[in-house]
């Protein structure tokens, strides 16, 4: 399969783009697409990578599954597209950012704005069955991711990677912590928020390290 992605990603992941599980996945993806409704668009799936090109990458954030209600889920992980309303998990990331760094709430919860600074925004399954959280899971897509995740920490240096919740925290075991840095918190769910995530000033900690390391700074 000709696969429409970036092309460092492309370059980077070509290895991945020729094993048998990602053959399958290709498949089941597109069987699911004929004959459901499946979330983000088609052309969507990839957006994170075409965002944000991996020479570009300073910050990781691993969602875990795309939102699975119409019109949210655009490729981004936790973001949503203009006039959709902020979920809560991505109300709470907004309200962490205000405790922060004292920037209010923005006018819409698309994260473009991040990803086009180099913050990329990784589900480990990139699609989902409408109104059915977790139906693509355990199809080929987190093979896919941590091959993705492998990429990175083996291309690049001084990368922050943003780990939260459990789900994301298993994948702290494919990333270097000599080479870059790995922050954890409990996931900024409103079941776990409260419990760690708001007030772990991970975007200012995030930061800190760019601008040590010679980076800009995010705009968060």
């Amino acid at each position: 399969m000709n696969v429409k992605i970036e092309d460092t990603w492309k370059d980077a992941l070509q290895d991945v783009f020729q094993m048998d599980f990602f053959n399958d996945l290709v498949h089941f993806v597109k069987e699911e697409y004929a004959n459901h409704q499946i979330f983000p668009q088609g052309k969507d799936i990839f957006n994170a990578f075409w965002h944000c090109p991996l020479p570009k990458t300073k910050v990781v954030i691993l969602g875990q599954d795309p939102y699975h209600g119409p019109g949210q889920a655009h490729g981004l992980s936790f973001s949503v597209k203009p006039g959709i309303p902020f979920p809560p998990s991505l109300l709470n990331i907004f309200k962490e950012i205000k405790l922060d760094l004292g920037i209010e709430m923005p006018p819409n919860g698309d994260l473009s704005r991040w990803a086009d600074q180099g913050v990329f925004l990784l589900n480990a399954t990139l699609t989902v069955r409408a109104h059915q959280a977790g139906s693509h899971q355990n199809k080929g897509w987190e093979l896919f991711t941590d091959e993705v995740i492998k990429a990175i920490n083996q291309r690049k240096e001084k990368v922050v990677f943003l780990l939260w919740g459990a789900y994301a925290q298993k994948k702290a075991s494919l990333i270097d912590p000599q080479r870059h840095l790995i922050l954890t918190a409990p996931h900024p769910s409103p079941l776990s928020a409260h419990r760690g995530f708001l007030g772990c000033g991970h975007f200012s900690k995030a930061n800190d390290y760019l601008v040590a390391n010679g980076f800009t700074p995010i705009q968060w």
